[in-house]
């Protein structure tokens, strides 16, 4: 009889292949196996005395169980996974429980003789579970190349992985803290379980061990190839060698001085079949017995010792025969398992020897006994169960009551008649009801944190209610597929309604040359740095900039420093310093967002979106960005709260003392966050239940969501409200809902009002425009504050307008003077779209509480007034950013922020720039007298952010939001000259330190692997030094292109790189040329190309497990480069410019000497490393793939060659040599030849001389 074991058991599916060939007549193949309908695997009579719930749990049916005592018999039958095989099964060995690990990962436990379950988790989201053992604390379960360890509950206690390319298949406990495990590969794992880190590692023999079992003085190991090693306990090395089998070992066990096996003997050109003689050997002579015939096929065997030490063998089609291991086998001793034509793939035997457990491939597991109320052990603890259900007593009955109903009332059962219910069994057959399906929407955005999915709410139907089949509900706002109508014109179509050009979605035009002839100051004419919009989730860039407009955030992000690999408050002070340095080039925030993607909240908040969803429009960015701001304010509050030493925040507490504040209102008082001092607002939310009791809670917010009214459907016209009412409103919160009361000790209708104690310095506001309703309301409302304003503007007196401040940039010829209104009066259509006033007045006070109004713009309040307010803490607040969502349905839409620009950051970007001022109609080029005029600049002006695109706007523009394409989502107020009272000193928090020695990553890497030595003290780099640098990259996303009809090629989105190898070597000293830096970065994202052909890194290289490199984060090796930045080195290297943007760097041009100009001529050709250094240093290098090592020395040399030509000629020799430099490429097709360099034939460089001192090796 033949058995194709890859399709039979998980324990042997990487057998021999030769045993892949057997006829499937006995057992089909898994395909069929896997099939998820219920009626193709239970039989029916299976199904009698069992019911199946809905979640797939056995319920004991109305028949009993008879069961013999002293025979075995099946006792109950329990489908974990419908048509899912149980690839491994276990009695717990203490408790009354029987566990199971299916082919999908999933684990389920049943308690007791009755089945009962008890819990059910995945495991593993791919692999099968092989092997299931319990220990007293929790489960161990083994997966191909994972150990993991959950308590009985589900809870995970700890992950082991295994290395790469194991193939674990079993494991075996020596004692209670030291397992062994198994599989197909040349090593045996013995791993410590209190420290869950391996211990030992013993080599065997190929291909490996697949069953482990223990005796008091040996390990027994079963091998594939039909052999069964004794081996010594304490070395593991062969004391003796069975040779069982001539096929294949299919199972064995060992009980006193007896060793039973089975498998499979090679039948010649058959192949394998299964061989009924079982081997028996006596373990005190060390050889073979008289081999036991049985009348079964076996593929499982144990010894089962109750009286005699029987042997129980089981065949894979579900026989099961006992018999001693010394007589002969019994034909009347064959019972059979009823698997309804289902293959046995797991077998145990309890530790009572009472109990046996079969797992079939279609997904039930049989529970065999000889005792009826059998228990698995002698001696089990008792088991913990969740609270049982608290049911309220049922009410008092009124039998005189007319409207009772009669069905309420108990009635006895009198008689023998059948009742009613009592349905005929062929009509009352067991289905199980089928689940509600899950909504698409929230398949498609769920994202899964470890074996949970979050997805947002898609509140298309009411929470915990199935609705009737109604009409299509009303669609959110955020869907471009259709524009609410406006109050005003219903007769206009949607698609008339025009973006304005400046708010529409930027896109960068990729050529040949990438981004190096983009030009961004068509986009840009300011000196403020725009972000790049194409790497992914980069929809946040106007919160970006939002942040780092409000100076304190942008002081207290750059002050702090962590030891924690992705922080947000890190990556975000990294960004803002690239943001400091640049002068209208536009940024990254690649590192930024490559954080921001392993954080596991954002994730389960559904922040990180898929590339399909940013590219087709489909994200709902109104909603999305008003959660990223609640997220970021939520995240920089932890992570600046849990900054502690020396490295923490520095305020004018701390340190030199600064003015303008105490040490109690810094941003760096101890225990207390600064992102919490800014935003936070300390709330009072209390609950009244009817009953009068009232529960008062303090909690700190750090923004507020606007709630607006809701329209009564009778009333024709909407009611007008004030901004102020309904920003209070939202604030002061009043609502009522069900809620749990202490007293009532039950869910009671509780109303719940909301109070702060204090302001905080800058109100954020999230809009919540989420739908037509609100988008609606927002046009009623702004079309009432137009009408009631434009008479008053109208009929103003005619005073001309003052004169317009200096502009706070330098402008371009012909840019316009967009604040030449600033200071006069408004125009009427500027007040049209305006429902938010650009100041408030917000005031706290014990009798009246909280007060907001309006207040007009640019006033101030009064010496009478600060006097009479101060006491109730009244304060002006300024709007200062504003987040519309655009909405274009050719584009998909897009988000956009104005911001009102400080005069600091103004200053930082004009002192010591020559730019062109424009002054109405002529331009002024004055360095010195703009030095001298812009040390003073106190303007401020607004402006608008989307992307790289920044233009100066007004303020009106700021707060006009026509809804029908232009929908706000968030709001920022903040204090007038609230900043004064921080200490806005930027400290450098980046030591020398960063640079010495530090632990890799790498498990493997050891010190004679080594590739650089570390800087002593001594040799610490000074402003000016040089230092050759070169980066390698791999690839995480490849190119996106069309091909267009001419043949040429367009590129839509560029290949996403991430930095896989830094090298910096020493420029000058005794050591030049020796590396101080060579760090591969390991990466948590998906490499799709490591380019080892161009980057030298190899698969495994930046692996922890296997890596043998020196392996560590990017934000380590980021850290040393900016050191070395701030301390003003010269970076001498080939194609730093984009070595540096890969890596989001910002360094200043006289910081950089890159090869590739020193050598270039204009309107030619960019000339390759490898080539210049043939043809001037007489070096072959990248021959079969790049070292930076090797590169970076040569950019060096490559130098040093050039200060040579410069110094014996000067500017004409230089461009002679150039000159010679292009003919000779041009001779050679830029090729460098495949003969030896140096060696005097064709293939030599025109340059023989030794022109760079060597260079030390390590």
């Amino acid at each position: 009889m033949k058995v194709d074991l890859a399709e039979a058991t998980m324990n042997y599916e990487a057998l021999d292949t030769g045993m892949r060939d057997y006829s499937p007549r006995l057992h089909g193949t898994l395909d069929a196996v896997m099939e998820p309908s219920l009626d193709a695997h239970i039989n029916p009579n299976l199904l009698q005395g069992v019911e199946m719930d809905a979640d797939g749990l056995a319920v004991t049916g109305p028949e009993a169980v008879h069961v013999t005592e002293g025979m075995f018999s099946e006792l109950h039958s329990v489908v974990s996974e419908v048509g899912v095989p149980v690839t491994a099964t276990h009695f717990d060995a203490q408790e009354e429980m029987l566990w199971m690990g299916n082919h999908r990962g999933h684990a389920t436990s049943f308690f007791g003789s009755t089945m009962g379950r008890y819990s059910s988790f995945q495991v593993h989201a791919t692999d099968d579970i092989r092997h299931i053992q319990s220990l007293e604390t929790g489960v161990l379960f083994l997966s191909k190349c994972n150990l993991k360890c959950y308590t009985r509950g589900g809870l995970v206690m700890f992950d082991y992985p295994m290395e790469e390319g194991a193939d674990m298949h079993s494991l075996l406990m020596t004692d209670n803290n030291t397992l062994l495990m198994g599989g197909l590969q040349n090593y045996v794992a013995e791993l410590d379980l209190n420290t869950v880190q391996e211990t030992q590692k013993f080599t065997v023999e190929v291909p490996g061990v697949a069953i482990v079992r223990q005796s008091s003085r040996f390990f027994f190991c079963g091998h594939t190839s039909g052999k069964v090693t004794l081996r010594d306990p304490r070395t593991f090395k062969t004391e003796h060698r069975f040779d069982a089998f001539s096929g294949s070992l299919s199972d064995f066990d060992v009980h006193g001085n007896l060793l039973a096996a089975c498998g499979f003997s090679s039948r010649g050109l058959s192949g394998l079949a299964c061989d009924r003689f079982l081997m028996v050997y006596d373990l005190r002579m060390m050889r073979a017995v008289t081999p036991l015939q049985v009348h079964v096929d076996p593929l499982f065997l144990r010894f089962i010792p109750t009286y005699t030490s029987r042997l129980a063998i089981i065949s894979q089609t579900g026989q099961c025969q006992f018999c001693e291991p010394t007589g002969l086998a019994n034909v009347a001793d064959v019972f059979h398992v009823n698997t309804v034509g289902q293959l046995l793939m797991s077998f145990d035997v309890s530790s009572g020897k009472r109990a046996l457990a079969f797992g079939d491939s279609g997904g039930c597991v049989h529970l065999w006994s000889d005792a009826p109320d059998v228990s698995f052990n002698d001696y089990s603890r008792e088991t913990d169960f969740a609270l049982p259900c608290l049911v309220d007593t049922l009410p008092q009955l009124e039998w005189n009551h007319d409207l009772l109903p009669l069905s309420l009332i108990p009635m006895t059962l009198t008689g023998t008649e059948p009742l009613l219910s009592d349905w005929p069994a062929a009509l009352a057959a067991p289905r199980p009801r089928r689940a509600p399906p899950v909504d698409p929407e929230i398949l498609r955005t769920m994202k899964t944190v470890g074996f949970i999915g979050y997805a947002a709410n898609p509140r298309a139907r009411p929470r915990n209610q199935v609705p009737y089949k109604m009409k299509d509900t009303e669609q959110d706002y955020d869907s471009y597929s259709q524009v609410p109508e406006s109050p005003i014109g219903r007769d206009q179509e949607p698609h008339l309604y025009m973006v304005p050009k400046k708010y529409r979605k930027v896109t960068i035009k990729y050529s040949k040359l990438g981004l190096e002839d983009f030009d961004f100051k068509h986009y840009n004419k300011t000196l403020f740095a725009g972000l790049e919009p194409h790497i992914p989730n980069a929809y946040c860039n106007c919160m970006i900039q939002v942040l780092y407009f409000l100076e304190p955030i942008r002081c207290l992000v750059q002050n702090h420093l962590c030891q924690k690999e992705f922080c947000l408050a890190c990556e975000l002070g990294f960004l803002f310093h690239m943001l400091d340095l640049s002068r209208g080039d536009p940024c990254q925030a690649s590192n930024f967002l490559r954080a921001f993607r392993t954080i596991p909240e954002a994730s389960a908040l559904g922040l990180i979106l898929a590339d399909s969803d940013e590219q087709t429009g489909k994200a709902r960015l109104g909603r999305l960005i008003q959660s990223w701001n609640r997220f970021i304010l939520t995240q920089l509050h932890q992570e600046t709260q849990e900054q502690e030493g020396p490295q923490a925040y520095r305020g004018a507490g701390g340190g030199a003392s600064g003015g303008g504040g105490s040490s109690s209102s810094c941003p760096g008082s101890s225990g207390e966050s600064a992102v919490g001092k800014l935003f936070g607002c300390e709330v009072e939310n209390s609950s009244l239940c009817r009953c009068g009791q009232e529960t008062v809670r303090s909690s700190l917010t750090l923004l507020f969501t606007m709630r607006y009214p809701e329209h009564n459907p009778q009333e024709k016209t909407v009611k007008e409200y004030d901004f102020a009412e309904i920003l209070k409103k939202s604030i002061c919160l009043e609502q009522s809902t069900q809620a749990w009361c202490e007293n009532c000790d039950k869910y009671q209708p509780t109303v719940q009002t909301r109070n702060i104690r204090c302001l905080p310095d800058v109100l954020v506001i999230n809009c919540e425009v989420n739908s037509a309703k609100e988008a609606e309301f927002w046009k009623v409302q702004a079309e009432y504050a137009f009408l009631k304003a434009r008479p008053k503007v109208e009929s103003g007196p005619a005073v001309p307008a003052e004169a317009p401040p200096m502009p706070s940039e330098w402008c371009l010829d012909g840019e316009e003077d967009v604040a030449s209104s600033v200071g006069g009066f408004a125009r009427p259509e500027d007040l049209r779209h305006t429902w938010i006033p650009l100041t408030l007045k917000m005031s706290i006070s014990k009798s009246q509480g909280l007060q907001v109004s309006n207040w007009p713009g640019g006033d101030e309040l009064s010496a009478g007034e600060e006097a009479g307010e101060e006491a109730d803490g009244a304060s002006l607040y300024d709007l200062v950013v504003t987040v519309p969502h655009v909405l274009d349905a050719r584009t998909g839409g897009n988000l956009v922020a104005h911001i009102k620009v400080g005069e600091t950051y103004h200053q930082r970007k004009e002192v010591g720039g020559v730019e062109p001022v424009c002054m109405g109609a002529f331009c002024l080029f004055a360095s010195t007298l703009g030095r001298l005029f812009f040390q003073g600049v106190t303007h401020q002006q607004w402006y608008l952010f989307n992307d790289f695109l920044i233009e100066p706007i007004d303020k009106s523009e700021a707060a006009q939001f026509d809804v029908s394409w232009k929908v706000p989502a968030v709001l920022y107020y903040a204090k007038r000259n609230y900043h004064a009272k921080y200490d806005l000193r930027i400290q450098k928090p980046i030591d020398a330190s960063v640079l010495l020695t530090e632990a890799s990553l790498a498990r493997k890497q050891r010190k004679t692997h080594a590739t650089f030595i570390p800087l002593m003290v001594s040799e610490m780099p000074q402003a000016g030094d040089l230092v050759g640098l070169d980066a390698e990259f791999v690839t995480l996303n490849q190119e996106e292109a069309e091909l267009r009809s001419d043949g040429t090629k367009s590129t839509i989105k560029p290949s996403q790189m991430s930095v896989a190898r830094i090298t910096c070597v020493r420029g000058q000293g005794p050591n030049e040329g020796v590396p101080f830096i060579d760090d591969y970065i390991s990466t948590q994202e998906q490499v799709v190309d490591y380019l080892t052909q161009y980057s030298g890194i190899k698969p495994g290289d930046l692996d922890a497990k296997i890596s043998s490199k020196h392996l560590t984060t990017l934000k380590s090796t980021y850290l040393k480069l900016r050191f070395l930045i701030d301390t003003g080195v010269r970076f001498v290297g080939h194609g730093l410019q984009k070595d540096f943007r890969v890596i989001n760097l910002s360094v200043l041009k006289d910081q950089v000497i890159d090869t590739v100009y020193l050598f270039h001529l204009p309107r030619k050709r960019m000339i390759s490393l490898r080539f210049l250094a043939w043809y001037f240093l007489d070096l072959s290098i990248q021959g079969e793939t790049h070292d930076s090592i090797e590169d970076a020395r040569t950019a060096l040399q490559l130098y040093r060659k050039y200060l040579e030509v410069s110094r014996a000629g000067g500017p004409d020799q230089v461009r002679k040599v150039l000159k010679g430099l292009y003919e000779k490429g041009r001779q050679m097709d830029w090729k460098v030849p495949d003969g030896d360099v140096g060696d005097g034939g064709g293939g030599a460089s025109p340059k023989r001389a030794a022109l760079f001192p060597p260079v030390a090796g390590l």
